[in-house]
């Protein structure tokens, strides 16, 4: 794979991005600092003036406790708003309060409803996963139900433990497109990995092929300067940003787009943890060894993938064009428009069984079902003999940190890979203090010593897994929107156990040193990072 060298604009690019990314740190503060002291003035002006924020306290406080969240997002507002009225009111209204959601909830219920109709897949694959395993069936019909994404066959997966491979593989299935391409990623560098990724969508659409990129500016704010978007469109590639940072004017940034998409002509569908930045593929190394994954696949169950990126870059309201058609890219199937057998024990032991069932899904922040938090908790509840994680952040709800214990406690052996060398120190403070509480329980915890473990991996039982962007912390499961597939009955599962089993090695195992208890400063520190971790 050639790799060229960034010229000095792209080399100048992080240097602008951080510069921005600074700008509006510092607004955020002189906001937050400018409406606090304004607040505070008014209080001291006037009795009935600090009266009214107490009763607003007051009012805000109840609002928190009665939404149907977990306790674990709520009680860290209502105890920063009780001890400091103002400090917690104006931190709520800036950063807490879900002004933006509520607006782009609307839009995507408005594109939900023409494209959700699209992506039923072959009559009776749920009845045909219920009697192939009850337990994953009934995952995959909460799946369908409520985040309206099907469960699929006929679709083939291949996983990439190395995310050399997965590029490479990528490179050579984005060379043979030839109607679409549509990228989605969180985060973009406009380095070498990107570079030669360019030239093959620049040399696509001059062979008449639709481009697509669509990338967060939070994500990338570090990789890319603000002509980056100018230059693909230049070349002829439509390009989207999700949530600009725009200080002063939006500063709503709560709610990021953490997927990472690749579809090539609705055929061929990538995900994983690695965005498209040199660091993913071990091409620097700021944080030791970067350990990650991703799967490739192919057939039907790339509809689901396409239906993803339609769905965010159709909702964004940008100035260009939205799409008022979908057939285009996600053509009715013939199965779909004939088949209405019924399924029965032999076709769930007999059907595809080469390929097993997939079930590419997404998650969202704004219609309050926490897709990937409850996925992960149905097949902690499920398994029987073993169920393994990786994750790069470990911050829990209680829901889930009591979901991991029970199963271990029950005889499960319930492992979670997480970082040897942080991307980000309080955070990773914040990760190591929830080890105790598990460790206890008898969950195992290995910290990957060669570096920074940024894979979101699950699998149970050697029989289902899930790979995705999902990770084990508030922001993924509560505020970002996600993808993952889940798969189960396929050869590609014992691929992710193999992964795991030859990771664990390179791992140092921490689950003694956090069990024996902690000092008295230690655990004090702990808790109050536990605290606020939602916050984070």
């Amino acid at each position: 794979m050639n790799m060229s060298k960034p010229t000095v604009e792209r080399k100048t690019a992080a240097k602008a991005s951080a510069g921005r990314l600074i700008f509006a740190g510092i607004s955020v503060l002189v906001e937050f600092f400018f409406l606090v002291i304004l607040a505070t003035s008014l209080n001291e002006y006037a009795e009935w003036i600090s009266i009214t924020t107490r009763l607003i306290s007051l009012i805000l406080v109840l609002l928190i406790y009665s939404r149907y969240q977990t306790a674990s997002l709520k009680m860290p507002w209502i105890i920063l708003i009780l001890v400091l009225p103002v400090v917690g009111v104006t931190m709520y209204l800036l950063v807490g309060f879900a002004w933006t959601p509520h607006r782009l909830q609307r839009s995507l219920d408005a594109i939900d409803e023409r494209l959700f109709p699209l992506l039923r897949s072959a009559d009776g694959n749920l009845e045909k996963a219920a009697l192939f395993d009850r337990h994953l069936g009934n995952i995959s019909s909460y799946i369908q139900h409520k985040a309206h994404y099907p469960v699929y066959t006929d679709t083939e997966v291949t996983y990439y433990p190395d995310t050399k491979l997965a590029l490479q593989a990528m490179l050579n299935d984005l060379r043979s497109a030839k109607k679409f391409i549509f990228m989605e990623y969180h985060a973009i560098e406009n380095a070498e990995s990107w570079i030669v990724i360019q030239d093959i969508l620049t040399a696509k659409v001059k062979a008449g092929v639709e481009v697509r990129v669509f990338y967060d500016d939070m994500g990338s704010i570090f990789f890319l300067n603000r002509d980056f978007r100018r230059q693909l469109q230049e070349a002829g590639i439509h390009c989207r940003v999700f949530n600009p940072i725009v200080p002063f004017l939006k500063l709503i940034m709560n709610n990021r787009d953490h997927r990472k998409i690749l579809v090539v002509d609705g055929k061929v569908g990538y995900t994983g943890g690695f965005n498209i930045a040199n660091e993913y593929f071990n091409l620097t190394h700021p944080y030791g060894h970067w350990k990650d994954a991703g799967i490739r696949l192919e057939g039907p169950a790339v509809r689901s993938l396409t239906a993803m990126f339609l769905e965010m870059w159709n909702a964004i309201r940008d100035n260009d064009a939205d799409d008022l058609s979908y057939d285009k890219y996600l053509p009715a199937r013939p199965a779909e428009q004939k088949d209405d057998r019924k399924a029965d024990h032999h076709a769930a032991q007999d059907a595809d069984m080469h390929t097993g069932f997939v079930q590419p899904y997404g998650d969202v922040p704004t219609d309050h079902e926490q897709v990937g938090e409850n996925v992960y908790i149905a097949m902690i509840e499920q398994a029987v003999d073993y169920i393994y994680f990786s994750t790069p952040y470990l911050i829990l709800t209680e829901e889930m940190s009591h979901a991991l214990s029970l199963a271990a406690r029950r005889g499960v052996d319930v492992r979670i890979i997480t970082p040897g060398i942080p991307d980000k120190k309080m955070v990773y403070e914040v990760t190591r203090s929830y080890y105790h509480g598990l460790v206890r329980n008898g969950v195992r915890i290995f910290e990957y010593t060669p570096g920074f473990n940024h894979a979101k991996l699950c699998v149970t039982d050697d029989h289902a897994a899930i790979c995705g962007t999902i990770n084990l912390d508030f922001r993924s499961l509560y505020h970002h929107f996600e993808d993952a597939v889940l798969f189960y009955g396929c050869p590609q599962v014992m691929d992710i156990k193999k992964d795991f089993l030859d990771t664990f090695p390179r791992c140092h195992e921490v689950t003694q040193q956090y069990h024996t208890g902690r000092s008295n400063p230690l655990r004090f520190g702990q808790i109050i990072l536990r605290l606020f971790a939602p916050l984070l």
